[in-house]
């Protein structure tokens, strides 16, 4: 009976309606339509922004994909990482997201503010990103987000766009770590309280306790950032029996022997030093200061060769190192399951990230910095319930210029034009658009010999780079210090480690001659030109070719 009432007055309605219409004029009709649609759509769109999701960003310092556990790997079965397995088995992994500068401060710059190296500023280890620059956290601010940063910072001058920060000064202690915010702000590595505990810990905690006494009327963006797993890769004592009795297996490359056997254009940061750095502050207890407060020492190669030196070096760091990626995963599960506790999870995004890749030995280096795919590629995984389909993977080329772009989007706020990034929200649905990028563009600005400065692309197959050297005057660049080789190709489906610069090789001239020709294009497109640098451009034009 109620069924049929609402039918016949419907009916009424439209009749009277349809009536009604034959007396209005038609472009009012046409104005009322207009009308009507803008309406719905602000409806909509007011809807949508009601919704919108929390944003939760937690990133480590240098916990590379070797030691995630979810990309395979020869630790893959000994690394202890259960609950970013649990967020990649919810989630989306990125297998091919890419940093574009690889050293902490820049990377951490480009998340920011959507900019490569050169249009944000930070191309360095010592720049800073001024308080004034446009970043993301700003514009979520802007659109009607709480926003916190809390843990590593790295970025020198006062964060702005963060309703609250709480970050370290400088690389910051692993133990009892000082913490500066607002009310004791000093730009650099000065200023901050203590904080006693662990740093992981501490970090977490904090985080945990942000999001809990935020403002409930308001979605929240909170970057939870990890000093982890940063040299000197200390760790909890839950951790120390870890691996306590076990040999961990070495890579491929481990005993790589450089140029000689693979024609690359560099020396590179061998595990040697780090080993003189473990007994460095072995001898002298007064240089364990800052990253040499190494865990587990005394440490000793007495009576050992070459070899059996590096593989003990090798086996201390990378057991410590994973030890200290353990401590990351146990907080990654506290914050996962303060989510769930709270009703969170189904409307929160969890980003877990690290702000570079890093070498565990292969090609017998540690650090980050080269082209090389341990030290750009940069581990990713993310989880939406409501949107991103649980244990998928993703092969499209990612950037982290691309990070806040995706914030933006899924935030319901404008993108601004000054910034470079692309969303890839799309991607991780499975719907890559056909214009999506086919390289990702790379550049190291600091200089060493044995770590020139070098640009270049990476694509799906094939990656090639140029050293050219020319380190910037601050780092008293003098002519001794250039490369003596300038370009690096390989085949990544041939040759996955790089052990063979294959530049010289017939068959590859002319996806070479293509792929120069694509970076210059990289380079206009992105406008890195180093129009301010005529001694590049001399560079450029003798070793091109």
């Amino acid at each position: 009976m109620w069924r049929r009432q609402k039918m016949d007055t419907k009916r009424y309605f439209l009749l009277a309606f349809g009536f009604v219409a034959l007396l209005v004029p038609q472009d009012a009709v046409a104005q009322f339509k207009k009308v009507k649609s803008s309406v719905a759509g602000q409806s909509s769109e007011a809807s949508k922004s009601a919704n919108r999701p929390n944003i939760l960003f937690i990133m480590s310092d240098d916990h590379t994909s070797q030691a995630w556990g979810i990309y395979g790997g020869i630790l893959k079965d000994y690394v202890h990482t259960p609950n970013i397995k649990r967020l990649a088995d919810e989630g989306c992994v990125l297998e091919n997201c890419l940093v574009s500068n690889s050293i902490c401060t820049p990377s951490r710059a480009t998340i920011l503010t959507g900019q490569y190296s050169h249009v944000n500023g930070v191309t360095t280890l010592g720049s800073g990103l001024l308080s004034e620059h446009d970043n993301i956290a700003k514009q979520l601010q802007k659109g009607g987000y709480q926003t916190s940063v809390i843990g590593k910072w790295h970025l020198k001058k006062e964060p702005s766009g963060f309703d609250y920060y709480c970050v370290l000064p400088g690389q910051g202690k692993y133990w009892n770590p000082v913490l500066k915010t607002k009310e004791n702000w000093e730009d650099y590595n000065e200023g901050g309280n203590p904080h006693p505990g662990f740093s992981t810990d501490v970090i977490a905690d904090m985080a945990i306790d942000w999001i809990d006494k935020r403002d409930k009327t308001k979605p929240f963006m909170a970057m939870c950032h990890f000093k982890a797993t940063h040299e000197p890769y200390d760790y909890p004592k839950r951790f120390s029996e870890l691996y306590k009795d076990v040999e961990i297996p070495i890579p491929n490359s481990f005993y790589d022997q450089g140029a000689q056997t693979t024609g690359r254009s560099f020396v590179g940061q061998s595990i040697d030093i780090l080993q003189n750095r473990y007994l460095t502050a072995t001898n002298d207890p007064e240089q364990r200061k800052g990253h040499m407060y190494y865990p587990d020492l005394p440490f000793s190669v007495d009576g050992l060769n070459a070899k059996e030196a590096r593989m003990k070096t090798y086996q201390k760091f990378i057991k410590d190192f994973m030890r200290c990626g353990a401590a990351i995963d146990d907080n990654i599960g506290k914050l996962l399951d303060y989510l769930d506790e709270e009703g969170l999870a189904e409307n929160t995004i969890v980003i877990y990230t690290a702000d570079q890749g890093y070498f565990l030995g292969e090609h017998g280096f540690f650090d980050k910095r080269m082209i090389y795919e341990e030290s750009i590629h940069m581990p990713f995984v993310i989880r939406y319930p409501r949107e991103i389909p649980a244990g998928t993977r993703n092969n499209d080329i990612i950037e982290n210029v691309d990070f806040s772009a995706l914030f933006a989007d899924y935030a319901v706020i404008d993108y601004p034009t000054t910034m470079q990034g692309a969303s890839f929200r799309e991607n991780l649905k499975g719907n890559t658009p056909i214009d999506w990028r086919k390289y990702g563009y790379y550049r190291y600005w600091q200089h060493q010999k044995v770590r020139p400065a070098h640009f270049g692309i990476r694509g799906e197959r094939y990656k090639l780079a140029f050293f050219y050297g020319n380190g910037l005057k601050e780092n008293n660049y003098s002519a001794d210090e250039q490369p003596s080789s300038y370009w690096d190709f390989f085949d990544l489906q041939k040759d996955p480690d790089e052990l063979h610069n294959a530049y010289n090789d017939p068959e590859y001239q002319d996806v070479i001659k293509k792929m120069k020709s694509e970076i210059m294009h990289q380079r206009n497109l992105l406008n890195d030109t180093d129009a301010d640098n005529p001694e590049i451009h001399e560079i450029i034009a003798n070793h091109w070719n």
